[in-house]
């Protein structure tokens, strides 16, 4: 008499491959607890980071819109913590601090240095991403060691050069200034975006006829957005808050930048110092800021990840 096994076999098969899988290492409960555990822990670290960072600007968004004597009252109370008012703000438009030429003056630089930054780094990345020529590493190394030296180490001579070519109490100079300080961390992002987009990409464009620029503009400019953002983001934060720089190249209060106006705004007159028109001038110039960096995050994030993988 023939007995039939392949029901058998078929019926535990799954059952017995289920019963042969071993757990290795751990218990069958282990790893969903570590995990738990780690997204817990990263979840405080991003909360607390996020406090660190975000009290501060609160704190003085709130105090802004309170009056002198609530911000500088020794023992403040609960009421006059709750004090609000648009005084300040309106003072500062309105009187004699001249913030809003101050605002213009600092967005034309600003604007003007991220712009210039980011076509000059751009081209120079296409030169040393994509041209072989002779010295191009050393030359390299020597526009990235430029990035270590303070530009406050060479501020005198800068000054000389700056006022024999005309370029003080000037905001093109000033935009000059800014470009060349800014420019090595440009050309530091830019090289490595070039250089993280294959070469056949051109070629096929080539092919199709485009010419050097063409292609740059048309076919790779999508690519090399986040290199780009990058720089000019930079660029443009250091200098919406730069203060020495403006210091020492203007003279006329007419082309004053915002920093150097809060400064004039915090001596005061006869020594005095009205802390509520400060604060509100400094969350005027945190505006911008905070804009810029939300409106390109995501190409910020992206083009500095770049340059720390292809350095």
């Amino acid at each position: 008499m023939t007995t039939s096994t392949t029901p058998t076999t078929t019926a535990l098969g799954p059952a017995t491959a289920r019963r042969r899988t071993p757990h290795v290492g751990t218990a069958p409960g282990r790893p969903r607890a570590e995990s738990r555990t780690k997204i817990t822990l990263y979840v405080l670290g991003g909360v607390l980071a996020t406090l660190v960072f975000l009290v501060p600007l609160v704190w003085s968004v709130l105090r802004s819109f309170q009056p002198n004597d609530a911000i500088v009252a020794t023992t403040p109370s609960w009421s006059a913590l709750t004090q609000f008012t648009t005084e300040n703000f309106r003072a500062l438009f309105t009187g004699d601090a001249d913030i809003v030429r101050a605002v213009g003056n600092s967005l034309v630089v600003a604007v003007g240095t991220a712009v210039l930054t980011a076509v000059l780094a751009t081209l120079a990345g296409y030169g040393f991403g994509r041209f072989g020529f002779r010295g191009r590493n050393t030359l390299f190394g020597l526009i990235v060691v430029t990035m270590m030296v303070p530009f406050q180490a060479i501020i005198t001579p800068l000054y000389l050069q700056m006022n024999a070519m005309g370029l003080t109490d000037s905001r093109l100079g000033l935009v000059l200034f800014y470009s060349t300080v800014n420019l090595p961390f440009g050309v530091f992002v830019m090289r490595n975006a070039f250089e993280s987009i294959p070469t056949e990409i051109e070629d096929a464009a080539h092919v199709d006829g485009a010419g050097t620029m063409r292609t740059l503009v048309s076919v790779l400019r999508p690519l090399l957005l986040p290199g780009m953002a990058t720089s000019a983001l930079y660029a443009f934060l250091a200098a919406w808050t730069e203060f020495l720089g403006a210091l020492t190249f203007l003279t006329d209060d007419r082309l004053y930048t915002l920093p150097l106006s809060l400064v004039n705004l915090q001596a005061g007159a006869y020594g005095a110092v009205n802390f509520g028109y400060l604060v509100a001038g400094a969350v005027v110039a945190m505006v911008p800021c905070v804009v810029l960096y939300v409106a390109l995050q995501r190409f910020y994030v992206a083009g500095l990840a770049s340059g720390a993988v292809k350095g």
